[in-house]
């Protein structure tokens, strides 16, 4: 096996080296998503366990497999196919088929990631690529959920945002705060989630401005609209914790591959994927759209990082 040595580029000239590694950063991500991930076990059951032992174990088998017929080196131990197995579970319903995980996790390698050419290549978040071809494959699946406690043989429950949406009905903000609703699995633990994602930031292994214009986004136009129709809309507080705009915007948008590089490019992504969320949350057949929001922005990255390269003293005007 050989010894890994791949560095990334996450932010412009001028560069310092660093005793940071592509592992080092991975397992950090790991790590912080641990609490998470334990909460929505005890929230939802073994069967959670059960979802994130199939993923992790399909998306490292997914990435050796690729690897070695590309006879690429191996980068098993980068720990990003086990980021993306537990971010692509967090995004799912809590029953959802081990079959649906299974080829989710295939999906969000092999097509996501691997057919780019690797980590670092992908111009897609590699767990929303799965979750994306599952919300094709699945709709009944992947709008089917329980709430917290009541195991997988529990009766559906819609929501908080397909609640307001369809129902004119809002959830309180201490249920959405710490997870006493029903929603994907990872959207029942906003409060370690943050704290999670705060370390994360602390260590600059992801750039702050992206969840920061996203939340600043989402909230201003939450508020916006509710003052022109209370009765009809929410308020940006509720919009904050609902859904999957902590998960997203902490650690999907945040991807060191596929958000900009520049500090300005941060903020317009951001912006974007946080006025997206709005209109389609508000305007959009669909009660949520985080996903689809950072899938869009993703495509402009590179578009992005030209736009707000910083411009060489000496030239132009």
């Amino acid at each position: 096996m050989e010894k890994e040595n791949k560095t990334f580029i996450l932010s412009t000239s001028p560069h310092l080296k660093s005793a940071e590694t592509v592992s080092k950063i991975m397992l950090s991500v790991v790590v912080t998503l641990i609490p998470a991930v334990a909460y929505s076990i005890y929230q939802f059951g073994l069967y959670t366990l059960l979802l994130y032992v199939v993923s992790v174990a399909i998306c490292v088998i997914s990435e050796y497999v690729v690897v070695l017929l590309r006879k690429r080196p191996f980068t098993l131990g980068d720990y990003s196919a086990v980021v993306t197995a537990l971010l692509l579970v967090m995004v799912l319903p809590p029953r959802f088929p081990v079959y649906g995980v299974i080829l989710g996790s295939f999906v969000a390698i092999v097509i996501g990631k691997q057919i780019f050419g690797g980590l670092g290549y992908n111009i897609f978040n590699p767990a929303l690529i799965g979750r994306a071809f599952l919300a094709a494959t699945y709709p009944v699946h992947i709008s089917s959920y329980v709430l917290p406690k009541l195991g997988v043989d529990a009766l559906s429950a819609a929501t908080p945002l397909a609640r307001m949406k369809f129902d004119g009905v809002l959830i309180p903000l201490k249920p959405l705060f710490f997870g006493m609703i029903g929603g994907s699995i990872g959207e029942t633990s906003a409060f370690l989630l943050l704290i999670g994602a705060l370390y994360l930031i602390l260590k600059k292994y992801i750039k702050w401005r992206i969840p920061a214009s996203i939340f600043i986004t989402v909230f201003v136009l939450g508020e916006i609209f509710h003052l022109i129709n209370p009765g009809r809309y929410p308020d940006g507080v509720f919009h904050l914790f609902a859904g999957g705009l902590m998960i997203g915007g902490l650690y999907m948008a945040t991807d060191m591959v596929t958000s900009p590089l520049t500090h300005r490019g941060c903020i317009i992504f951001g912006a974007g994927i946080g006025a997206l969320v709005i209109m389609i949350r508000l305007f959009g057949g669909l009660p949520e759209g985080v996903m689809y929001a950072i899938l869009f922005m993703n495509a402009f990255v590179p578009l992005i990082n030209r736009a707000t390269k910083p411009r060489i003293f000496g030239t132009g005007t």
